[in-house]
């Protein structure tokens, strides 16, 4: 263990061989049936009580009594010594870290105004708002940008210049694009994190941020953008796990909704990773259509996590598809965070039907009235 901990200067593999049942002698060690292996005859017991020195006698054997060390043996003085450095016997809950100042929704106006005559994808609406948020000179430095596969799909490259990508070791290479504005730029003050195709990796990157809040006491927002497909379907795991860890943050699920890339086969045709985040119960999940919607929620979703100290995440999917962006509708705010807002009225009074759609099929709706 000291040779382990102490050696430098290269990695250091521990390689341990374990021995199945061990201890238990004929009664189940190194034996595939010791999973069934419900307790142990009497003679079982003597020979694991002499194995390992335990002070029962043969007349209490039989019972299988519990034996609890002297409170001077070697065994409890060090565990009363472990307990001691994790802080004493009793659990004591860490008191939130100063909450944020979330910046108003002012900060999305262009957004929030609507694109005119412009035609955007609800992907380039949310660079938008990160870019505006990385910006601010309050919660900018708490912003995480994690990308897992290439950050151009995104349109999110024009990040790397200014931000830089973090690396522990910086730059050690010149990248191909070294000759462009937009280059792929590594720091070891970077703030992005970029996975490469790692989506395991990179939802860990995530919990690691989304958790600091109570390992470090220092809050972070993460913003962990991927193809959609590439999510809740590979690491379905990782997220319940995120949930049970009290984890805080966004889940930003991009090329959504079945209608770009279906070039590429199915593997880009995600349409139900919604079914899988509305199972973990701390996962608020929306298919928002137009940017106003995007800044909103992730606006309310920061007041939420980080102003009223809710133990909530975020998954929020992102289309490539471009078109127009209206204006937000006058007093839609409540609406759009509660899920359903009235986007326009029939113009035909006499019609008594209600259409209701969101993400990509929303347009298909609106073409529909």
């Amino acid at each position: 263990y000291h040779a382990a901990v102490n050696h430098s200067g290269q990695p250091t593999v521990i390689l341990a061989k374990t021995v199945k049942g061990y201890g238990m002698g004929e009664a189940g060690e190194g034996q595939n049936f010791t999973h069934q292996q419900k307790k142990m005859g009497e003679d079982a017991l003597k020979h694991f009580r002499d194995r390992f020195s335990i002070p029962i006698t043969d007349e209490e054997i039989k019972d299988a009594p519990f034996y609890k060390p002297d409170k001077d043996s070697e065994e409890i003085k060090y565990l009363k010594a472990r307990r001691e450095e994790l802080g004493g016997y009793f659990f004591s809950k860490r008191k939130s870290p100063p909450k944020l100042e979330i910046p108003d929704i002012d900060i999305h106006k262009k957004l929030l105004e609507g694109t005119g005559d412009r035609e955007i994808s609800t992907t380039m609406a949310f660079v938008r708002i990160l870019n505006g948020l990385l910006k601010d000179k309050k919660i900018g430095k708490h912003i995480v940008p994690i990308i897992p596969d290439e950050a151009r799909t995104f349109g999110m490259e024009g990040m790397f210049r200014q931000y830089g990508i973090y690396s522990a070791v910086g730059q050690l290479y010149e990248p191909v694009d070294s000759e462009q504005v937009m280059y792929y730029r590594e720091d070891i003050k970077g703030q992005i994190l970029e996975e490469g195709i790692n989506e395991a990796g990179g939802y860990s990157s995530w919990i690691a941020a989304a958790t600091a809040w109570r390992n470090h006491n220092t809050y972070m927002i993460p913003f962990f953008v991927y193809y959609s497909m590439f999510g809740f379907q590979r690491i379905g795991d990782l997220a319940w796990a995120s949930g049970d860890m009290r984890s805080r943050g966004f889940l930003i699920g991009g090329t959504a909704g079945r209608t770009t890339l279906a070039g590429e086969g199915l593997q880009h045709q995600d349409g139900h990773s919604h079914l899988f985040s509305s199972t973990i119960p701390n996962c608020v999940s929306y298919d928002p259509t137009f940017a106003y919607e995007l800044a909103v929620i992730i606006q309310n979703g920061m007041h939420r996590m980080y102003s009223k100290d809710e133990d909530l995440f975020y998954y929020i999917t992102v289309m490539n598809e471009n078109y127009q962006h209206p204006e937000m509708p006058k007093n839609a705010e409540e609406g759009i965070i509660k899920g359903m807002y009235l986007l326009k009225k029939s113009d035909k009074s006499k019609v008594q039907i209600q259409l209701l759609g969101s993400g990509t099929i929303l347009r298909e709706v609106i073409a529909a009235a």
